[in-house]
């Protein structure tokens, strides 16, 4: 099977263009390929995950990865997929968040000896003089064009404002400056990236020629991504300090029965056949693709030693073993005690089990919560300072465990 066939087998690719061009790129090793990253945080979420796996695949067959931080276009922000404006974040803010994403990334991919680039955006828009952007690619954007895109068309009704709808001529600049800068022949982008990844090719055609190499894929990686990087408290952050790797583990060890194989899939280096021997898992027997899954992910993030602890204490609490070693702990003072007492809601926020303190009273009240395998549905409830003299672990459904540490 070919790298491409994989790609389509894996359910990686949506749409694209000069498809036979592409096979030969990719397959021989010849794409040097963008995909782009906005640093609106100061971590990663599970919805990069599938751009970052798809450029540790492409770089393993002798393609060339180029992730562009976007430095610049985070100064405008990108309409797609939102019904209101992005908040506006310092220049500092954005550095920061760029400084972030650059170590994430070493995990999954090779910058040493030119394999791979890193590139902000910021190097060249920011220094653009705005009546020269005009006149070099202006004449080859077609605003009727621009308002059929959708990323547009949904934020019609509500408000678009001039400063978004330059985001795709921004965005069509990178892969114009990309392709004369670094050889970039190819790029990559979710679903609803499809309309601006066009606009970068044709300004590359229309600026070069036609017979220029311009190539433009997209995944279904921001309808899958961002699906898979959200819980209902926010994010699943790639950052161990946002999101521990024993939650990290428990994320993927809870996704839906429907969505394992494909997470296996699209996320996953497990080859296809074995993928397919998980296929035939039915019932129960479907938690050991799970536990497979949440371990390969972890593995690939955080490293085997986390990975390893994750699944060590999972398979402790779901046996009752009692063993908490390597279960998530928070850690509470003298401070977070009132009159001596603190409240079972305040030690669930605590712990990143709930958002807030009115959603912890609500799974209290519902009967969601346990504390030390004895349900409490008193959302007044609350302990002194000896009760966590032994173990504390609190109980939030079936499956999230969590103890509690006074020091």
């Amino acid at each position: 099977m070919t790298l491409f066939e994989e790609l389509k087998a894996r359910g990686l690719l949506a749409q694209l263009t000069d498809e036979e061009e592409i096979k030969n790129l990719i397959n021989n090793g010849k794409a040097t390929f963008y995909i782009g990253f906005d640093p609106t945080a100061d971590s990663l979420h599970v919805g990069h995950f599938m751009a970052l796996c798809l450029m540790k695949r492409l770089q393993m067959a002798g393609n060339r990865p180029i992730a562009l931080i976007g430095g610049g276009t985070a100064m405008i922000g990108d309409p797609s997929g939102r019904t209101d404006m992005r908040k506006m974040l310092s220049e500092q803010d954005i550095n920061h968040n760029c400084e972030c994403f650059k170590k994430q990334m070493s995990r999954f991919i090779d910058f040493s000896d030119g394999k791979a680039l890193m590139v902000n955006n910021a190097d060249w828009l920011l220094d653009l003089n705005y009546v020269s952007l005009l006149r070099e690619v202006g004449a080859c954007f077609s605003v009727n064009n621009m308002l059929r895109a959708e990323c547009y068309k949904q934020r019609m009704e509500k408000g678009l404002s001039f400063l978004e709808f330059n985001y795709m001529i921004m965005q069509s600049y990178d892969f114009y400056m990309l392709y004369q800068k670094y050889g970039c022949n190819m790029q990559f982008g979710g679903d609803d990236q499809w309309s601006n990844m066009l606009g970068g090719t044709e300004l590359i055609r229309r600026k070069l020629g036609k017979n220029a190499c311009a190539m433009t894929i997209t995944l279904l990686l921001n309808s899958e991504g961002k699906k898979m990087g959200k819980t209902a408290s926010g994010a699943v952050w790639l950052d161990p300090e946002k999101t521990p790797p024993y939650d990290f583990f428990q994320y993927w060890r809870n996704v839906d029965d429907a969505d394992v194989i494909k997470c296996m899939k699209m996320l996953t280096f497990l080859s296809l056949d074995e993928i397919a021997e998980y296929e035939k898992l039915e019932g129960s027997e479907i938690n050991k693709a799970k536990e497979r899954l949440a371990y390969e992910l972890t593995n690939l993030v955080h490293g085997k030693d986390e990975a390893d602890k994750a699944l060590e204490a999972a398979k402790n609490i779901f046996a009752g073993s009692g063993n908490s070693e390597n279960m998530p702990s928070t850690v509470i003072t003298d401070a977070d005690f009132n009159d001596g007492k603190i409240t079972l809601s305040m030690l669930l926020v605590k712990a990143s089990l709930c958002p807030y303190n009115s959603e912890a009273k609500r799974n209290i009240k519902q009967g969601g919560i346990s504390v030390n395998d004895s349900k409490i549905t008193d959302f007044a409830a609350s302990f002194d300072k000896s009760a966590f003299e032994k173990d504390f672990i609190i109980k939030k459904g079936k499956k999230d465990y969590h103890k509690i540490i006074l020091k």
